[in-house]
């Protein structure tokens, strides 16, 4: 991402509709007993079907007995790595488990694609414990066995996560040399498809590394790279997430739609933006999302973006370059509170905190539509 790229100025509201929307009906569920609240009431934008949460009444595999004591992070490691549908029964309570990196398998499961749907109940929190990535997609990855002669464009396995919390992942940075990976401190998702609905993703963290450049490590929450369709994100929560770049979600080359989510008080921690500047490691772009590549778009409705934090470039809410100008931002019904932009461009008080290079203007639009939306 070249730093000579000129920002779209975002000084207007244009009134207007967009992305059919209307009212969703959605209800998030709620956790208590020390558990974060689950996914987001808010947001009025109508899901289309594909985004909808996955028909779980037939399960796979359902993790407990009924009681706390029963779910188990073995029980959860070895449900997941099945394949299948993944569903909980540990009783009541919402209830938090601290599991180990879980990896999916791509020729896991029945279906031998290691497709993985796996649905918390509104109830249940998987927890890295501050220590290891929670969950990881990657099809280009020989130990999870590859099933492709082009993983980097295979459709499978199909990830869905919904209804669940993460909280406490920790994506360690010195991984971009030990193992390629460059993100996610919840989860990392590279190739096959994935959907969240209605999930809350806290406290999780893509770290730095000493001595490296780490200008292109990304997503506190989750980073997603080489995914064969559109990612959708529905109905759910970011909250206190931190990453070099994207403190919430981060990316390259993948159009995201996001949908009735809320993204608050996450954190670009980087600095010297990519390239990074000399004398930097890089980073600090994007405080709740970092998206990078080619030829993508990132759309948002009904979603809001509060207290959100970068170091570069004014991107104290997003931060989206498209490096061969062939992508667009739409954003309809949504607010910006209070993001805060400490970087040396677009700095003013009444500024948006979104830093956004999309299209080329020769073809006489910048990309950027905003409609019905709100920045304070």
């Amino acid at each position: 991402m070249p730093r000579w790229m000129v920002p779209a100025l975002i000084s207007a509201i244009a009134a207007g509709a967009a992305l059919g929307c209307g009212s969703s009906g959605k209800g998030g569920a709620s956790g208590s007993g020390g558990a974060a609240p689950i996914g987001t009431d808010g947001g009025t934008c109508i899901p289309p079907a594909e985004a909808n949460a996955a028909d779980v009444s037939n399960p796979t595999t359902v993790v407990g007995d009924g009681t706390a004591a029963s779910c188990t992070a073995a029980k959860v490691v070895s449900a997941v790595g099945g394949g299948g549908v993944v569903t909980f029964n540990c009783g009541a309570d919402p209830l938090t488990i601290v599991v180990p990196e879980i990896a999916i398998i791509n020729d896991g499961g029945v279906t031998k694609d290691g497709s993985v749907t796996i649905d918390g109940g509104g109830k249940i929190t998987l927890s890295g414990g501050g220590k290891n990535r929670i969950l990881r997609q990657n099809t280009c990855d020989e130990t999870l066995h590859f099933t492709s002669t082009r993983c980097d464009v295979q459709t499978t396995p199909h990830l869905i996560v919904q209804n669940i919390g993460f909280t406490a992942g920790l994506g360690v940075g010195d991984q971009v040399d030990s193992g390629g990976l460059n993100g996610g401190g919840a989860l990392y998702v590279q190739g096959g498809t994935f959907k969240a609905v209605n999930i809350t993703v806290t406290n999780s963290q893509q770290t730095n590394a000493s001595g490296q450049l780490v200008q292109d490590l990304a997503g506190g929450g989750i980073y997603a790279l080489e995914v064969s369709s559109p990612i959708y994100l529905v109905g759910s929560t970011f909250q206190g997430n931190s990453g070099v770049n994207g403190g919430a979600i981060g990316s390259i080359g993948e159009s995201w739609t996001v949908l009735n989510s809320v993204f608050q008080n996450n954190s670009a921690t980087g600095h010297g933006e990519n390239p990074a500047r000399s004398g930097t490691q890089g980073g600090g772009l994007g405080g709740a999302i970092y998206n990078d590549g080619i030829s993508f778009t990132l759309t948002i409705c009904g979603t809001k973006f509060i207290g959100n934090q970068a170091n570069e470039l004014g991107s104290g809410a997003i931060v989206q370059v498209v490096d061969d100008v062939m992508g667009n931002l739409v954003i309809d019904q949504s607010t910006f509170t209070g993001n805060s932009d400490t970087g040396d461009v677009q700095q003013s008080a009444n500024h948006p905190g979104i830093y956004v290079q999309a299209r080329d203007q020769v073809s006489g639009t910048a990309g950027v539509t905003i409609t019905n939306t709100t920045f304070n």
